[in-house]
């Protein structure tokens, strides 16, 4: 039983909380029930992320018992064998897209679209440049569009643009961090790594980088009362280029657990936001 919990990647779920920027940002997120309304988004997307976890898991078990960290998962360990985890997915998607098919209105196909993109993504995608950073990033989008689909809410053009490029900016320092971690291994246990010339991701870091701090900026002028979130924001983007230069993981789940600046600063956003919109 363990070793099927942690097929889930349950802290990944953290990843989920995307659906709600929608209705916070809008000043919804205290209406009367709209937690509740919540609650059927949020499990399709917790059960669709592990899903496609775990299928990732079953094709990659080979390379991940090569991996110096992917080498403890349950499928590559042997704990799991790859047709019960097959079955476990397939069960995960189906209860994804059963909660997803109470949600009204055009969440379900966001949800399907992530499933989708995620399948290609295991399956062959993951395997080019660049490419497998946009299916990173379209993961958080779905998301985000999900969120505003599911509560009503109109996405702006400029938090589309925003969260859109901090996921490739977050998903091009995951890809960095692996390539230094692997060293000379870095193309067998991921194809994609190979194609990464070098320099490559360190200027596509700081090009996306700067272009979330742009395209965030002009967000919170069209909300002046979140303008001074903007130092924070920046401060996020350099703790977060800081600690992959360093080595210290470039995760975004975990880098957010476990760094306490980023922590805090992230917590400090949620407040100060909270009081500019609910104030």
């Amino acid at each position: 039983m363990t070793a099927y919990l942690l097929l889930l990647r349950a802290h990944q779920w953290l990843k989920n909380l995307m659906l709600f920027f929608p209705p916070f940002l809008s000043g919804a997120l205290l209406q009367p029930a709209l937690l509740e309304k919540g609650v059927l988004p949020l499990a399709s997307f917790c059960l669709a992320s592990s899903a496609t976890y775990v299928f990732n898991d079953v094709l990659d078990a080979e390379s991940d018992r090569h991996h110096p960290v992917k080498k403890g998962r349950p499928v590559a360990c042997g704990e799991v064998s790859p047709r019960a985890a097959s079955l476990y997915a397939l069960l995960l998607a189906s209860g994804a897209l059963w909660c997803g098919w109470a949600v009204p209105g055009s969440f379900l196909l966001f949800l399907a679209a992530y499933l989708l993109i995620n399948v290609c993504y295991s399956l062959r995608l993951k395997a080019l440049p660049i490419v497998d950073i946009f299916c990173i990033a379209a993961g958080f989008v779905l998301r985000l569009q999900a969120g505003g689909a599911a509560f009503g809410v109109v996405i702006s053009e400029w938090l589309f643009l925003s969260v859109f490029l901090l996921a490739v900016f977050l998903s091009t320092g995951k890809r960095l961090c692996e390539k230094g971690a692997l060293a000379d291994s870095a193309a067998s246990h991921r194809k994609s790594l190979e194609g990464y010339p070098e320099g490559f991701l360190e200027l596509a870091m700081s090009i996306t980088g700067a272009s979330v701090l742009v395209t965030y900026s002009m967000y919170t002028l069209s909300r002046h009362e979140l303008v001074y979130t903007v130092p924070l924001c920046t401060f996020g983007l350099l703790r977060y280029t800081l600690r992959v230069k360093a080595g210290g993981g470039g995760d975004p789940t975990d880098a957010l657990l476990k760094d306490l600046p980023l922590f805090v600063t992230g917590l400090l956003w949620v407040v100060l936001t909270a009081l500019a919109i609910y104030r």
